[in-house]
């Protein structure tokens, strides 16, 4: 579809020239042996940037959670999670499903946190009729909203007085880094480990990294292969991932200026609103569920796609683009 505006997710950007001749360019070898030098290029990277003992590539957000918490816990042991978090709700039930690892969803409270003493309070005892809580796993940034340096150090503490490990998931961490103006390694020193995503904001056609301590890494390699994610030339992948890290991290302020726009556009409506003001790059506008209906049918008439109340602004949003919606919105106010 010519200049089509998709607003769906940050996950639909399209490589740039630039990352595929990168791409064309890159060396590999074989992964699962551990000779393709520009996966080890990425994971050393990563490691260093996040201020980590080591990283792994693997291939999805989801495949870096997975094999987190199974990292991190045994059979009939639990993990903490918000009840709207990716790791409890979007990702097939597989801590479960797989490694026998029970959750403990918690709803997370109005800036996306686990309220640390409703945490405290799912805690079990140590004894045989329960789970044995092992993990809190963290989510940032959730529907947009980013975690404070502030409470992370609390959840930091709080983990360490009640020993468990903290995961987080940061498919969109470094969005929160650019909101909080402080580099990643700022946001994942609070997490024993995190999944970083390279296919969202920064652009890049699959994969995400996971960090932390060595021996968690090890165990994670491990699952990672169990799980399939054993890779061969991967170096395809990891020269996108390398390319997106080393060029694409400045476009995310961007993305968040595109979405301060545009919620100011909203702000001006009749009929429209905001549910709550935009951090990074997602805005959610209040509408009812038969007038949504209409919205995305009129705005895919003119070449917009959209799925729900969110939109996410990313890369392939330009600020003219951004202007566009902007006005169509406005007559979609007017007329409907």
């Amino acid at each position: 579809m010519k200049n089509l505006v998709d607003l769906r997710s940050d996950t639909v950007t399209s490589p740039s020239k630039g990352m595929l001749e990168c791409v064309l360019e890159a060396k590999t070898g074989d992964d699962v042996y551990g000779e393709d030098p520009t996966v080890n290029q990425l994971e050393s990277y990563v490691a260093s940037l996040t201020k980590k003992e080591k990283a792994l590539f693997v291939t999805s957000g989801t495949q870096g959670n997975l094999t987190a918490i199974l990292a991190h816990c045994q059979r009939g042991d639990e993990y903490i999670a918000g009840s709207e978090a990716h790791t409890y709700k979007y990702e097939a039930g597989g801590a479960a499903v797989l490694g026998s690892v029970q959750p403990q969803p918690i709803p997370f409270n109005s800036r996306g946190e686990i309220p640390l003493d409703l945490a405290e309070l799912a805690l079990k005892p140590d004894n045989n009729h329960f789970a044995r809580t092992r993990l809190l796993c963290l989510e940032n940034t959730n529907v947009g909203k980013v975690l404070s340096l502030a409470y992370l150090s609390e959840t930091k503490e709080f983990a360490f007085k009640n020993e468990l490990k903290v995961h987080l998931d940061g498919a969109r961490a470094f969005n929160a880094a650019a909101k909080l103006d402080v580099p990643i390694s700022e946001i994942t020193k609070y997490a024993d480990t995190c999944s970083l995503c390279l296919s969202k904001g920064l652009g890049a056609p699959m994969g995400s990294v996971l960090v932390g301590d060595s021996e968690t890494i090890d165990r994670a390699r491990r699952w990672r292969k169990m799980l399939g994610g054993g890779m061969r030339q991967a170096g395809l992948m990891a020269a996108a991932g390398m390319y997106a890290l080393e060029n694409n991290l400045d476009s995310l302020k961007q993305d968040q200026l595109n979405a301060a726009s545009f919620a100011s556009g909203i702000r001006e409506l009749q009929t429209l609103g905001l549910e709550e003001e935009p951090q990074t790059n997602m805005v959610i506008i209040k509408i009812d569920d038969h007038k949504l209906v209409t919205l995305k049918e009129f705005l895919k008439k003119n070449n917009v796609l959209i799925s729900s109340r969110r939109f996410v602004f990313h890369r392939d949003i330009s600020t003219d683009s951004c202007t566009r919606l902007i006005d169509l919105m406005r007559v979609f106010d007017e007329s409907y």
